[in-house]
């Protein structure tokens, strides 16, 4: 972890009661994820439940990336932000939101988009980053980082009336091993879910599922979905786990493993 593990006060013990009384996380856990530092690269539809649930759970410091600001259509999914804060950058909306929830939890701002100049510097401070983006270029960007970096890494995606979640840490299968970018038509532009369509309620899923692997892997506890991938279909309520691995050639399989 990037800093010392702190002490409990009686304030905090009483806040993470929940998660002190499990003994996956208990006071081990619990000051891991007060140790932590996580950016969260989006802050719409998959950032709001991720971003809500890690400050909740005491994440030490929380880093929110976005240069988009909340637009009407935003809000039928992307619960962090409400009415009144219509024309505010999704960062600032989402970051006061945050601190009430929490006031404990560092919260940084940027109000940026992750570009090929700024993204390893970024990420480099980070010991997880959580892939709450809707493109294929930015995707990418993350995903090749995070092998370069050695940081692992938590995506979600979702469209419809489906999602999918899986994890990456070091020497473990990445992005360009489940999604070939060469196989994929036109210039990685996707439609924006208001148009695509999006039933609000599974990034919700998707959303809650990623602060879950999240919280696993930043306490190192449980079996995450390094190596596999997580589908959920909301029509059916089928969730679905596949078995993927390192694609020969790709740079991740010689990643030292974490």
């Amino acid at each position: 972890m990037s800093n010392p593990l702190p002490d409990l006060d009686r304030g905090q013990q009483t806040r993470y009661r929940g998660h002190l009384s499990l003994c996956e996380i208990d006071f081990a856990g619990q000051k891991a994820l007060a140790a932590s530092r996580v950016l969260v690269v989006g802050a719409g539809g998959l950032g709001s439940p991720v971003s809500l649930y890690l400050a909740a759970a005491g994440v030490g410091t929380i880093a929110l990336m976005d240069a988009d600001t909340v637009s009407l259509s935003n809000l039928q999914r992307q619960i962090i932000h409400s009415t009144p804060d219509l024309g505010r950058l999704k960062t600032d909306s989402a970051a006061e939101k945050l601190r009430a929830l929490n006031p404990e939890v560092s919260i940084i701002t940027i109000n940026s988009r992750l570009s090929e100049e700024n993204a390893e510097s970024i990420m480099a401070g980070y010991d997880l980053i959580m892939d709450c983006t809707d493109n294929l270029p930015t995707r990418l960007l993350i995903n090749d980082c995070c092998v370069r970096l050695g940081k692992k890494m938590v995506f979600g995606a979702v469209s419809r009336f489906s999602g999918q979640v899986f994890s990456h840490v070091p020497g473990s299968a990445c992005y360009r091993c489940i999604f070939d970018p060469s196989s994929i038509s036109g210039d990685g532009e996707e439609l924006p879910c208001a148009i695509n369509g999006i039933l609000n309620t599974v990034v919700g899923v998707i959303g809650s599922l990623q602060a879950t692997e999240a919280i696993k892997l930043l306490v190192g506890t449980g079996d995450p979905l390094v190596n596999r991938m997580l589908t959920f279909d909301a029509i059916t309520m089928d969730f679905n786990i596949f078995a993927i691995s390192p694609m020969e050639g790709c740079r991740c399989a010689s990643v030292s493993k974490f």
